[in-house]
Formats: structure tokens, C-alpha cells, sequence
């Protein structure tokens, strides 16, 4: 039975809506333009459907098209996925390790772990993407990464994964020492801060509802793209906020950041490791071996998880 449709032709869809054009999709498969061409021709042949319309310059998907190429996209990774866990199956250390480290996360707690997988298997291609929020269980749950390190917030209630607590990481209200909020009486009420802005990282979610932690109700922000934006910020005296304690000891040591005591609870929040049930490959457990013995400030506590 001759399927329509190939993997191979699901590429050069998905090369021509990302690049917008035949000649740029043929450079980055290097392929001739004319193949190219073909290749979208003979699908819409067999199909009997348009794929493509012209907009100046610009190849434009058609809705049907779109729904080619989103759909196809599916089938490409799962088509990537098969091959990786076939030489898993081979070997039992997969080909590639994607990481989503939290930016609450310091990587330089990171990085010497990945070295050490490195060292020992160099054939290994180890991606690390920094998250934050919905935005690192996103990444997991649609498969986008391998391991979560240094998930916070609510964990999904998703059945297919694994998670275990690692790290309490207590985060500090801080601001730059020439910032009206430090004149103030401690414990300073919650209200007062409510009329200074607050310099919050945004959460990196794609799909789902984003999140935010650390902003009071009518509270203006400033939204930053990392945790060292953030840091930077504060010490500018741009706005105030919670950060990590241990992210922010030698600001407070050299006297470039303040911490400053409210009238409510001490803020900590519960960082964990978290990974798909499915996943068994040798890598992922190497590195998760060498995590549980790292900590950031102090022994993990233990909270429920699915």
C-alpha cells in the first residue's frame, strides 16, 4: 500500500512554512529549489488539495496545508522519538538528554553534573533550556524536554509522570538599599508595598494559562525575561521583590541588595525533579543519581505528588 504522504514531504512542508519560501526551505534541507517544487506538487496531486498560495514573495500555508503541517509535525517527532528509542533499546543510553531547569535553579549547580554525563559519554547531545513556572511542566508535558529540574508551583496532575521532591529553596524580599521600603518600620505591612512596583520573571508557558508569583492585587510589574534580569533590576532600585535566598548572598554580603521583613509568612517553595514514567534511559538516571545528591540550601522536604 503507497502511502501519500512520506516523512520526507512532511519536512519540506514544515521547512517552507518556517522559512516562507521554496529557496529558503530547499537551502536549509539542502535540496535544489526544483525538488522542492516537485515535492509540494506530487502532494497536492495525490491529495487533490492546495497546500500553498502566494502572498509578494511569501509561500502561505492554506488551511488545509496548516493542518498538514501542524499534524505533520506530530508525525516527525514521533518518527525522531522511534529512532532514539530504538538505539535506547540497542544500547540503553539514549542518544539525547533535554534538560528544563527552572531559573530558580543556579546552573552553575547544574552544569558540572551534565559535565561529569558528558565525560562519561560523549556521544551523548545534552540540551538545556532555562523555564519558568507553567512554562517548565509545559515543556515536559509536551514532550519538548526529558527531565524537569527544579519544577515549582502546583504539580500537573498528570498521571504519566514521575515526581519527587528535591530542594526547599527560601526566597527573601529584597530591594536596593536606597529604596523607600527600606526607611520603613519592620515588619512592614504588605499594604505599603502594594505602591511599589515589582520586578517579576515571566513565566515561560507557550499553550497553557501563564503564571505569576510574587505581585500583590493592583500592584504595578515590571516583567523580565530571566533571573538575572530580575536580580539586576533590584539592583537598580526598579522594583522590589521575592528571590531566592541563595541566588542573592552576596548581594546582601556587599551591600548591593537589602532583605526586608513583612508582616506575613516566610515565603519557601518545594523545587522537584520530574520526568515521564516511560522514560528509563540509562542518562536520565545518571544524572537524576548525581541531582539527589546536590543541594541548594537545604535537605529536601517531602510533599505529595502524583
Amino acid at each position: 500500500m503507497r502511502l501519500p504522504i512520506t516523512l520526507e514531504a512532511l519536512e519540506v512542508i514544515d521547512a517552507i512554512e518556517r522559512k516562507g519560501s521554496y529557496a529558503a526551505a530547499a537551502a536549509v534541507l539542502h535540496k535544489v529549489p526544483s525538488a522542492i517544487s516537485y515535492t509540494v506538487q506530487k502532494l497536492e496531486q495525490d491529495l487533490g488539495v492546495t497546500l500553498f498560495h502566494k502572498e509578494g514573495r511569501r509561500a502561505v500555508l492554506s488551511p488545509a496545508g496548516r493542518h498538514l503541517a501542524e499534524q505533520g509535525r506530530e508525525l516527525l517527532y514521533a518518527a525522531d522519538e522511534l529512532a532514539a528509542q530504538t538505539r535506547q533499546v540497542a544500547t540503553g543510553w539514549e542518544p539525547r538528554l533535554r534538560l528544563a531547569v527552572d531559573t530558580v535553579v543556579p546552573l552553575s549547580l547544574v552544569l558540572p553534573l551534565v559535565s561529569e554525563l558528558q565525560e562519561a559519554h560523549p556521544g551523548i547531545e545534552i540540551s538545556l533550556f532555562t523555564e519558568v513556572l507553567a512554562g517548565t511542566w509545559e515543556a515536559l508535558l509536551e514532550n519538548r524536554v526529558d527531565l524537569v529540574i527544579g519544577g515549582i508551583g502546583d504539580v500537573p496532575g498528570h498521571k504519566g509522570l514521575h515526581c519527587e521532591p528535591w530542594q526547599t529553596i527560601k526566597h527573601l524580599f529584597v530591594a536596593a538599599p536606597d529604596h523607600p521600603l527600606c526607611r520603613a518600620t519592620e515588619p512592614i505591612d504588605v499594604a505599603a508595598v502594594r505602591q511599589y512596583r515589582a520586578v517579576i520573571i515571566r513565566d515561560t508557558s507557550r499553550n497553557s494559562r501563564p503564571l505569576s508569583r510574587g505581585i500583590l492585587n493592583q500592584q504595578t510589574a515590571m516583567y523580565v525575561p530571566t533571573m538575572e534580569a530580575k536580580l539586576e533590576a533590584h539592583r537598580l532600585g526598579m522594583g522590589v521583590g521575592y528571590v531566592p535566598e541563595n541566588l542573592v548572598a552576596g548581594d546582601l554580603a556587599e551591600g548591593r541588595l537589602v532583605a526586608l521583613t513583612l508582616d506575613e509568612p516566610p515565603q519557601e517553595s518545594t523545587a522537584v525533579l520530574a520526568w515521564k514514567h516511560g522514560n528509563r534511559g540509562q542518562a536520565l538516571h545518571f544524572l537524576l543519581a548525581r541531582l539527589r545528591r546536590q543541594a541548594i540550601t537545604s535537605e529536601p522536604q517531602q510533599v505529595s505528588a502524583p
